[in-house]
């Protein structure tokens, strides 16, 4: 309970799908399976052709987790969130099970490694590696206007660079009528000090922009 609440209280504190009570249900579910695969049958050892094997339920729960996993991750449009959460729900899983099976050491040790790793290295990548990672660019524009001068002007004002772009023509039939749009999606760099508002309200004010997303 304690170990797994250490780490799901950091992903608590940081406002992820799965918090304090699921790493705490995770990490004390997988020891007592744990305990229930070396100790809960062994009134059974002495049975003729009966095998005891205490890692076939730990493998069951290192299987199963990755379901419980899944349901963190969240895919909008081209981003992927949670995968650090569903990360760190495998590790209690595997914390856990070596508190059923008396590895304190190991488990105390992967505990702290743990948060070392989801708060220290956290604030050192949002530091350090933010500007390097590509965000989703996403804009809804008039068929008619081509934006792209503009929009690349803009871009090369703030330093942003361009990794990919994509075009995509769109229909938009109504009751009484039918319009004509373009999707452009571009993955940027966008430096750390580029302020994200200003540029957004830039772009946004263009000739010909319906709409405007950044992820």
């Amino acid at each position: 309970m304690l170990l797994g609440g250490l780490v799901g209280l950091e992903r608590e504190q940081a406002n992820h799908p799965a918090g304090l009570r699921t790493h705490i249900l995770v990490c004390m579910g997988s020891a007592l399976i744990m305990l229930l695969s070396i100790y809960g049958f062994s009134q059974f050892v002495t049975e003729g052709n009966v095998r005891v094997d205490p890692a076939r339920l730990a493998t069951a729960v290192i299987t199963g987790i990755g379901f419980l996993g899944a349901g963190t991750i969240i895919f909008t449009g081209k981003s992927i969130a949670g995968l650090t959460t569903a990360a760190s729900l495998w590790v209690v899983a595997a914390i856990g099970l070596a508190v059923g099976a008396g590895f304190y050491f190991a488990a105390i040790l992967t505990t702290v490694l743990v948060i070392v790793n989801l708060f220290v290295f956290s604030k050192l990548e949002q530091r350090y590696m933010v500007g390097k990672k590509p965000r989703l660019l996403m804009l809804e524009t008039d068929e008619a206007i081509d934006i792209v001068p503009d929009l690349n002007a803009s871009m090369l004002g703030h330093g942003i660079a361009v990794k990919k772009m994509t075009i995509i023509r769109k229909v938009h039939n109504d009751d009484d009528y039918t319009t004509a749009a373009k999707e452009i999606r571009l993955a940027i760099i966008i430096p750390k000090h580029t302020d994200q508002f200003l540029f957004a309200s830039e772009i946004e004010r263009l000739r010909g922009v319906r709409s405007v997303t950044i992820e």
